[in-house]
């Protein structure tokens, strides 16, 4: 792809360099390569961007003199480099040419495949399944009978879909994803101690667009349906309990778990290792910061605590992190006079 061509499709400006300049890779500068493209935002990462091999770089405007550019590379100006680069490198990414239906993959029946599908070693493909244009199944996925997977959508190695789940469009999973297995709910019996099942039949729904990392589990919903929402990015090692429903852009970071019945509103982000009990509602645009925690039954918004978008939430139960760092702060003086006091007494 020329970077012309990418301008066009990403915007931007072409402000030094010829359009019909290869680009083959995205790098970075200290191993790029000709017809690589690099990016910077300031001017020490320009610097370095000039120093390296690349054929082209996208920077912000103004981050460095014009008079300093190479006159063998590309220079396109863009507000958002760091976006660019990334669309950019997402539209130049490899994607290997369909290699349809293994051998040693098993198929079902009544299983529908659309144009270009590529099904691995040893993959299962229950009955009723239906797998839409472009989209790769690889070596050793399992997928469960009425499963619907839409289009241009990767299955890594290992993955286990059960059925019913509904995946959508250029979705991918990670190998080791589990997908609509059973929550966790049970019926306690008072005068046995014994523990039954709570029927876990609805599905999981997975909108366009998502990410799942790898080893993930996302239970199936109980009586209603599990959702997560388009364009939400999901790392590895988290774990999303039975009727969740999480919203659209949503971040949630490796180690994290959502219990059941749980909520969480569009662009929130959810960091590593946070624990979010059942019942509770994370509102729109929420941040909670690393091994926050929010009880069962609460809801977090930035409106009902009193902060502008973008405030990060710590601590269990969470709250802004100034106020966590105050109250840290305040213990460490009462513990200090009370070593003091001690010290005095012992004389």
């Amino acid at each position: 792809m020329t970077l012309g061509e990418l301008i066009d499709k990403l915007g931007g400006k072409l402000v030094h360099g010829d359009p019909e300049m290869p680009i083959l890779f995205v790098r970075d500068p200290e191993e790029a390569n000709p017809w690589d493209l690099v990016f910077a935002e300031d001017a020490a990462s320009a610097s370095r961007a000039f120093a390296g091999g690349a054929s082209a770089v996208v920077l912000k405007p103004g981050c460095i003199d014009p008079s300093s550019y190479d006159p063998q590379m590309g220079v396109v100006e863009t507000d958002q480099p760091r976006l660019w680069f990334a669309k950019a490198g997402k539209i130049l990414e490899s994607i290997p040419p369909a290699d349809g239906v293994h051998p040693t993959a098993v198929i079902g029946e009544r299983v529908e495949l659309g144009d270009r599908v590529t099904i691995g070693a040893g993959a299962v493909l229950g009955d009723d399944v239906w797998v839409g244009a472009g989209s790769r199944i690889e070596a050793g996925a399992f997928i469960g009978p009425y499963v619907s997977i839409g289009e241009n959508c990767h299955i890594h190695p290992r993955v286990t879909v059960y059925h019913g789940t509904q995946i959508g469009n250029r979705v991918v999973a990670h190998a080791g994803a589990v997908l609509g297995a059973d929550g966790f709910g049970y019926v306690r019996d008072p005068s046995s101690g014994e523990y039954t099942q709570f029927p876990q039949k609805s599905y999981l729904l997975i909108e366009d667009d998502v990410d799942i990392g790898a080893n993930s589990t996302i239970d199936r919903g109980a009586l209603k349906r599990t959702r997560i929402g388009r364009g939400t990015k999901i790392d590895n090692l988290v774990h999303i309990g039975h009727n969740c429903d999480i919203g659209e852009d949503v971040i949630v970071v490796a180690l994290a778990g959502i219990s059941g019945s749980s909520t969480v509103g569009k662009g929130a982000v959810i960091a590593g290792q946070v624990g979010i009990g059942d019942h509770a509602h994370i509102g729109p645009g929420v941040i909670l910061g690393g091994q926050a925690g929010v009880l069962s039954g609460k809801t977090v918004t930035n409106e009902a605590l009193g902060v502008k978008p973008g405030t990060v939430l710590w601590g269990t139960p969470a709250r802004p992190l100034t106020q966590v760092l105050r109250e840290i702060a305040a213990l460490g003086r009462l513990a200090k006079r009370g070593a003091k006091g001690s010290t005095k007494d012992s004389k």
